[in-house]
């Protein structure tokens, strides 16, 4: 795996494990010489795994619209930073640079990202993993959901498979390792869920 995105906070969060969490997650990505693509901010969890990434040697490629570059919060020292004109611009570029997709705690942008990203898996646009760090179990509620969601037959088994969680950002990356998409779904030669 050559390069990840990291979706995230644009604040800090309550807790300073989220800070500690995201530094070491860009700590991780530095020592395995993967390349950090993420939105191209300065500010909160991004501007941290970014920051981390970048001072354990290794490369960062932003990815910011025009009108958030004007208020000021893009990073001033990434290995790259490309701009585009739009969120949704922003979103396909860091879908086509990236080899797989982590999800940080953040806001509803956060899991926005996420969910697209994931439902393009569903869909078989990607075959790539999409992971949520669950730090401090800011995840548990929502993968509860997921549960519901399979339990209620409004999502397959292979799809609920497709949710890769860890505590921590080695055991994300291990579980990356042994990846493998599930079959597209198609209404036309499975049940509909």
């Amino acid at each position: 795996m050559k390069s990840i995105a990291v979706f995230c906070g644009s604040s800090e969060g309550s807790s300073s494990i989220y800070k500690e969490s995201a530094l070491q997650l860009g700590q991780e990505l530095a020592q395995n010489q993967i390349t950090l693509i993420y939105g191209g901010a300065n500010v909160g969890l991004m501007g941290m795994v970014a920051d981390a990434v970048l001072n354990h040697g290794g490369s960062v490629i932003g990815v910011l619209p025009q009108f958030l570059q004007n208020r000021e919060i893009a990073h001033p020292s990434l290995t790259e930073l490309i701009m585009v004109e739009s969120m949704h611009e922003r979103k396909a570029k860091m879908a086509e640079l990236a080899d797989g997709f982590i999800a940080l705690p953040g806001g509803p942008g956060t899991l926005e990202e996420y969910f697209e990203i994931f439902t393009w898996g569903q869909l078989g646009l990607h075959q790539k993993p999409c992971g949520l760090l669950n730090i401090n179990h800011y995840f548990d509620p929502l993968i509860s959901m997921f549960d519901t969601m399979e339990r209620n037959q409004f999502m397959q088994a292979k799809y609920r498979a497709m949710v890769i969680t860890d505590e921590t950002p080695e055991g994300m990356l291990k579980q990356f390792s042994v990846y493998e998409a599930p079959s597209v779904k198609s209404y036309l030669t499975e049940e509909r869920t």
